[in-house]
């Protein structure tokens, strides 16, 4: 029997020849790829993370379908995923990680390409059936990222990072920014996924803070048990950010939940320690 703290040397000597599985991670309406900063360099230990920005909201092809007065869409997001994905990665295949649109976005991929998906992991997913609550929508009026903050993390003082604050005060002040993110609203914001879930063979776990403002946590609880194989998770003291918010549990939960033969919402907390690294893919 192997030493339990064979995952920790494992991650400390990791090997380096071949491929590890791919982790996808798929952000929401309010974050761009950068909010994963949290978590990419400890998930890295385990998968080859692909941040792909399906939706950057100052870039060019984002902004040519706003020129030719083409919608922003969830079917349009899904399809460039499976572009990016089949024509430029090819190693299927994927773990899913997506907080809040990108929960749309994996839900809507995992049902249409189910070949494709491994496991999902969803962090406070929108299009649950709620009403979805922007007061985000408000900075577009003046209050700039103070209210993208207020609306997005439980302790605002706590969680957020000068550098975020920073960063999304410079893109409130860019009108370019603020059309394609409008654009990405008004064309995803209705879409639904819920009648969708039951459609969804890959293993799923559901986290939701339970103080998040913009998703109603309750919602997400009943709607978790409509996946056929699915997991539910409620933080405290947690808004709709938990890849920042309550990172160090997250990083760990998800390494968990992708790589265990039995994964659960409650391990130990020398299971999350010590969680081993899957071996390479030999292609």
């Amino acid at each position: 029997m192997s030493s339990p703290f064979n995952g920790f040397l494992a991650r400390l000597r990791p090997r380096h020849y071949g491929r590890r599985p791919p982790l996808v991670l798929l952000n929401g309406l309010a974050e761009q790829a950068e909010s994963w900063y949290r978590n990419r360099e400890f998930w890295s230990r385990y998968f080859e993370v692909l941040a792909p920005n399906i939706l950057a909201y100052e870039g060019d092809t984002l902004h040519h379908r706003i020129r030719t007065r083409e919608p922003i869409t969830v079917e349009y997001l899904v399809c460039e995923l499976h572009t990016y994905l089949t024509r430029f990665v090819e190693t299927p295949p994927y773990h899913l990680v997506a907080s809040s649109l990108g929960g749309k976005v994996a839900v809507e991929f995992a049902v249409r390409y189910p070949d494709l998906v491994d496991r999902i992991v969803l962090l406070c997913p929108s299009g649950m059936g709620d009403e979805e609550k922007l007061p985000i929508m408000e900075g577009l009026g003046g209050r700039g990222a103070d209210a993208m903050v207020k609306s997005v993390f439980y302790n605002p003082r706590k969680c957020a990072d000068y550098d975020v604050l920073e960063y999304y005060q410079a893109k409130f002040d860019s009108r370019r920014w603020k059309l394609g993110f409008v654009k990405a609203v008004r064309g995803t914001l209705e879409h639904t996924v819920r009648d969708k879930l039951k459609d969804v063979a890959a293993p799923t776990l559901l986290v939701t803070g339970e103080e998040d403002k913009v998703c109603d946590p309750a919602v997400a609880r009943d709607a978790a048990k409509e996946l056929p194989s699915g997991l539910f998770l409620a933080l405290p003291k947690c808004g709709h950010a938990p890849q920042i918010e309550k990172a160090w549990k997250v990083n760990r939960l998800v390494a968990h939940f992708l790589t265990s033969a039995d994964p659960t919402t409650t391990p130990s907390w020398s299971t999350l320690f010590l969680t081993k690294p899957p071996r390479p893919r030999a292609k």
